[in-house]
């Protein structure tokens, strides 16, 4: 089964990570490769990207397209990993690996198989 594991940052956390020394900012992305690293020696990683800043957003509908960010929230998705793992609570073990989950930033979702939805032709 496939799950999204969504990392969020918001201002206070950026804050944090604006004021960490080079040294501390290096062992918060060792913790990611870690992660990333341990995902793709399993097999369990399909894809892991982080996301530009929210600032950077549009977004699209069918009569216009904007610029972000949109709605004064305090957290931002910041990044995420796709894995392909037996069941959730194994995508969560590695979800609790990560710096963020620390803060509770973490959160691990089920990918829906559109084709159980998609009506018979």
């Amino acid at each position: 089964m496939k799950y999204v594991i969504l990392v969020y940052g918001n201002a206070t956390t950026r804050q944090m990570w604006e004021n960490m020394t080079d040294e501390q900012r290096l062992e918060g992305w060792r913790g990611h490769t870690a992660v990333r690293e341990g995902l793709a020696a399993s097999g369990e990683l399909v894809i892991s990207e982080a996301l530009a800043d929210p600032s950077l957003t549009k977004r699209v509908s069918t009569t216009m397209t904007t610029d972000g960010p949109f709605a004064e929230v305090k957290e931002h998705l910041a990044g995420f990993y796709l894995v392909e793992c037996e069941n959730i609570d194994r995508a969560i073990e590695h979800a609790g690996k990560l710096p963020e989950a620390t803060f509770g930033l973490v959160e691990v979702r089920p990918i829906l198989d559109i084709m159980q939805w998609a009506p018979e032709s």
